[in-house]
This record gives C-alpha cells, structure tokens and sequence, in this order.
C-alpha cells in the first residue's frame, strides 16, 4: 500500500498537473516563498468617496481581508495583503504573480439585470460614413449576434415541460442565434421597449450637472440637445450620414460619458464602447437604476438589477461534463434564490408589454423568452436566453478557461470590495532572507535528522534502522507532497514551513519511543518478541493516534485564526505529522512484524532490548 502511495505521488510530481515545459530536474523544485526567493508587489489606490474624503479605517481593513482571501483563496500561498497609508493596500506574491494580481483589486460587484434593448458600436461606422448607403441589415440585427452566449441550465423537474412554462428536465440547451435576417423580423428584437416602471431616475447632483453643463460646452448647444431628444437609437442604415451631428461626443473621457444618462449613453451612435469601457470602476453599480454596457462589439440597456451578488450564498468552479467547458456554479441564500427564480419566471413568461428583449426560441412552441445579463463590475460576462424558471443551482458560462473560473468564483465567493482601488504600480521586489537562510534551513533539518538516527542507532540498535527508514519515507512523502500541492494549490514553502517540517521531527520521534519502549515492557513481562510485537502495537497505537491527533487539532487551529507566515507554519506541521501516522501505520508496523520473525531481532545484542530480555524471568523465579 505504502508502495502504491509512493508510485502515485512520484507520478503527479514527475507527470501530473504544471509539469508541462518543464525539465526533470525543475520538476522536483517546489514553490518557494516570498522571503526566499522574492516576488511581486503591486500597489491598489482607494478611489476617493462621493463626498471627496478617503475611506475610513474599517472600509480599509475590509478590503484588505477580502483581497487576501481572493489572492490566499487555498489558503497556503502566503501572500502578504497591508494597508499602507489611508489610501493603499499593498499585495506582495512570491515569483511572477502578474497574472494572479492583475484583477484582484477589482470591486467584484455583481449584478443580474434583464436586457431592454441592445444595438450595434456603430461609433467607427457614424464617424467614417460611406459614401453610398450600404444594403446593411439595421442595427437591430447587429445586436442578435451579441445576444445569446451563454446557457442557463435548470434542475429537473418532474412532471414539467418547457411548452408550459415550466423547468424543462434536466438541463435546456440555450437556442441558437438568429440569424440577422431572422432578428430584423422579430417584432420582439426590432419593437422599442417601454421604460421599465421599476427604475428609479438617477440622482442629478451639483457635481453631475456641473459636469454635464461642461460637456454641453464641449460637444455643442445643439449636438446636446439633439441627442437628448433621441429616445432610441440611431438608424445608420437608411441614413448613414445622420450620425455625423453627434460626432462630438466621441472625443468624451470615460469620466464625462459616465456623467451622461443611460438613455443619451446607449442612443448616441458615436459614444462607442471603449469609451464605455473606459468609465471609472463602479459606473453601473447602481442596483435602482439602468445601465449601459458592452458585450461583443454591442451596446446593451440594461434593466435595473433585481438579483445582486450578496444574494449568492456560495460558489464554484465546476467542468460542464456534456459541453466540456468550465462553468461557475451558483447556489443562492433562501431570499437570493427567491428573488432569482422570480427574476426567471419573469423572463422566460414575459407579459405582453414587457419591455425586455427578446430572441426568437428554439422550443417547438416558437415562444420568446428575455436575456438576462450577468455583469461582474463594468463587464457582460454573459446574456443569455432564459429558458426555464430556475428553482435550483445555476450556472454561469461563458469563455472561462480553469483559472479564470475560479478566479471569478473566488470573486463572488470572498464578496465584494467595500471601496474601489485602481492599480498604482507593479514591481519586482526582492527576497527579503534569501537562498542562504534557505539552505541554513536545510541544514537544521538535516542535523535534526542526522541527531536523532545517531539516539536511535545508540539506544536502539537495530531498531534505530526502522526509525531510520521512517524519517526518511517520511521525508520523501513530505517533499512530493510539497511539489505537487505548490503546483496544483500554490502551496509556498517559507522559511516558517520549514520549521513546521523541522518541528514535526519530534513528533514522528515521540512516536517510535512510545511503541519501543511499550515493547520493552512486553518483553520484560516474560512474553517472546513474536509475540510482543502486536501486544506492544495494540496498546502504543491508541496513545499514538491519540498524540498525533492533538497535534494535528493544534495545527488546524492555529491555521484558522494565524495569518502569513503562521498559517504556513502550521500547515506544514499538520502535514507532516499526518504523513508520519500514514508511514506508523503502512511501514513501521508491518516492519516490526517482519523483524519479529528473525534470529537476528531474538539477539539481545542486536535488537537493542538487552536489557529487558537479561530481566526475563527464569524457571526457578516462576
């Protein structure tokens, strides 16, 4: 069994998960810490509150808590996540982590919102208009190639059937995208939606009218007054040069198009979507109102957000078996699942007059059921066609590779941010002990080892070879363990793990002494090393099991409440003292069996319990 575990873990180390490009040798190196090998560090600015202060303390401290838990998601990376003035928070990761901190400053506000209208970026199209009127489709039909990319599955449900209305069985594939031809036609796509009731107007405050009265300024007195006229957008495809008096709001910063209402925001054809892009975090975080954003090359309005991310109670990245896709996975809290499955209903039975959009279905009953848009911060991840009233799991998909799954899982998970930060700066840093204080390390392990074979050898004898041969499995174990969780968990091995590893020596050595010395005891009772030996181990195994399990409670506790380097400490000692009771059980006992068996373990000399066999009691005693 110990040879099949060995066999196991040297293949993931040589072959498994992260090996890919890399040689044999750099396949046995695990994933050194910040304070051995050095790292990257990168600088997150708090953007300013609406009244111009800067955010107090405890939003602060919030923040910093939940960055650490996005960048520690499995909790061994030992990142180091501090507050740095009033403003900054820096994150400091061992290696190359540009990838890694790239978004983890981002406010992972999430909102689920029901599309109302979508048109083409036709801002490229309305500054450059041909000379002849192209035979184009209407901007109507540039949007369907945007709508639906994603799928929305629903549970089982028995006795239900999607021409009801219900929760199809299992999961319902998302209809097709209409051709363009297709959703000029669909009265649905094409109809111009009523505003929806719930929305609540958007607070016009001095700021934002000062703002404006200067953006009127900029683009002109009657470009302003002609794009607030517009109650849809506009049609580039019978008048291509009908755009040409909004040319001035395509020179916008992403601040000014923020001050603009949705409305002018969507209508306007030269307000493209890099400069919607370009909007400060947190533009459409306003759950009470509509939005506009992006999604392949489309402008979308948005409803307002009857579904938040503060509704969702856990979730997961999951590998879509029958699409073979990463997905995230979403379970819902008691009110959030309600308010999700209302959010469905709603959009898979529209009413009449509803004045969401619509894509022609695949079901045979030729229904038309609303997209609904999962934003994350500024971005569409996905919109897609409700087809079902979902009661359940749900799930997000879209173009997610494993990384990015879990990157945003985590986001959801962890929550959002209380305040939003823009990244200030990236750089490399240095190690701060170093490959010296590395191998010092190294070689404290090995004297540690190297003392405690000489103990054993000396009092033990032959026995000392089993504990020999235990530290050493053992070691071997730890080591694998360490390469294979660094690439596959991101474990980080730092000068604290490794004294974890040094302490749980004594551990592993409390244990043989307990069973050695319990086994002289046996012997020194009158009893045969064969049959010593399974006395000796039914009565040393309770109080091993009993040491280790108090050591591993230790470690667990002190990796919940420890942060940094204490919960590395503690991870490793948890680790190896679980690997020692895997090598007590699978070797040393069966060993000693072995042993029992021999001549050479019957010889006081040799086996290293003279002493109890000179005390045997003889005939006469008895």
């Amino acid at each position: 069994m110990l040879g099949l575990l060995f066999a196991i873990l040297y293949v993931l180390v040589f072959w498994g998960p992260g090996t890919k490009g890399l040689g044999y040798g750099e396949r046995l190196h695990p994933k050194l810490g910040l304070d051995l090998i050095g790292g990257t560090q990168a600088t997150y600015q708090a953007s300013l509150l609406a009244n111009g202060q800067v955010p107090n303390q405890n939003s602060m401290e919030e923040a910093r808590k939940i960055i650490d838990q996005r960048v520690n998601a499995l909790g061994v990376a030992e990142a180091e996540v501090v507050v740095e003035g009033n403003r900054n928070i820096v994150v400091s990761v061992a290696g190359e982590a540009n990838d890694q901190l790239k978004n983890v400053g981002q406010a992972a506000q999430m909102r689920f919102r029901m599309v109302l209208k979508a048109t083409g970026d036709n801002a490229s199209a309305a500054l450059n208009p041909p000379s002849a009127a192209p035979s184009a489709a209407p901007s109507g039909s540039a949007a369907s190639s945007a709508k639906a990319s994603a799928k929305a599955s629903a549970p089982a449900a028995t006795g239900a059937s999607p021409s009801t209305g219900g929760q199809g069985g299992g999961e319902l594939a998302l209809a097709p995208s209409p051709s363009p031809s297709a959703a000029a036609s669909a009265p649905a796509a094409a109809a111009t939606p009523a505003p929806s009731g719930s929305a609540a107007p958007a607070p016009v405050t001095a700021d934002v009218k000062q703002q404006r009265a200067a953006i009127e300024k900029k683009v002109g007195a009657a470009a302003w007054a002609a794009a607030e006229k517009l109650t849809d957008p506009v049609d580039l495809s019978t008048d291509p040069t009908a755009a040409q008096q909004y040319k001035a709001f395509n020179t916008l910063s992403g601040d000014e198009v923020n001050a603009l209402p949705a409305a002018m925001q969507f209508n306007v054809p030269t307000i493209s979507c890099d400069q919607l892009e370009a909007r400060p975090s947190g533009a459409i975080d306003a759950e009470t109102q509509q939005v506009v954003a992006c999604q392949t090359g489309a402008k979308l309005l948005l409803d307002v957000a009857k579904v938040l991310g503060t509704d969702i109670d856990t979730a997961s990245p999951q590998l879509d078996q029958q699409q073979g896709q990463w997905v995230v996975s979403l379970d819902f809290t008691g009110p959030g699942q309600g308010k999700w499955t209302e959010l469905t209903r709603e959009a898979f039975q529209p009413a009449a007059n509803s004045p969401c959009l619509t894509a022609a279905s695949a079901l045979s009953t030729g229904a038309t059921h609303c997209l609904v848009a999962v934003v994350l911060d500024k971005t569409v991840i996905s919109a897609p066609e409700i087809q079902g009233v979902l009661s359940g799991q749900s799930q997000i998909t879209g173009s997610f590779t494993s990384a990015s799954a879990k990157e945003l899982a985590d986001q959801i998970k962890y929550g959002a941010l209380p305040v939003t930060f823009k990244p200030v700066s990236t750089q490399s840093v240095s190690a701060t002990l170093g490959i010296q204080q590395l191998e010092a390390g190294l070689l404290a392990a090995g004297i540690g080892l190297g003392l405690v074979a000489i103990y054993a050898f000396f009092y033990y004898r032959l026995l000392g070879s089993v504990i020999f041969l235990s530290l050493v499995l053992s070691g071997l174990l730890t080591f694998g363990a360490l390469v294979v969780l660094g690439r596959t968990t991101g474990f980080t091995l730092t000068l604290a793990g490794i004294a974890g590893f040094i302490v749980s020596l004594g551990v592993a050595a409390d244990s043989f002494v307990i069973y050695f010395e319990r086994l002289k005891d046996e012997i020194h009772e009158g009893r045969s090393a064969r049959s010593a030996v399974p006395r000796a181990w039914a009565r040393a195994r309770r109080t091993i099991i009993s040491a280790n399990t108090i050591t591993i409670m230790a470690a667990v506790v002190l990796y919940i409440v420890s942060i940094g380097a204490v919960k590395g400490f503690a991870f490793a000692l948890g680790l190896s003292t679980v690997l020692d009771l895997v090598v007590v059980f699978l070797f040393r006992h069966p060993i000693m069996t072995l042993f029992a068996n021999t001549r050479a373990f019957m010889s006081p000399r040799v086996s290293g319990l003279g002493r109890a066999l000179k005390r045997q009691p003889t005939e006469k005693e008895a």
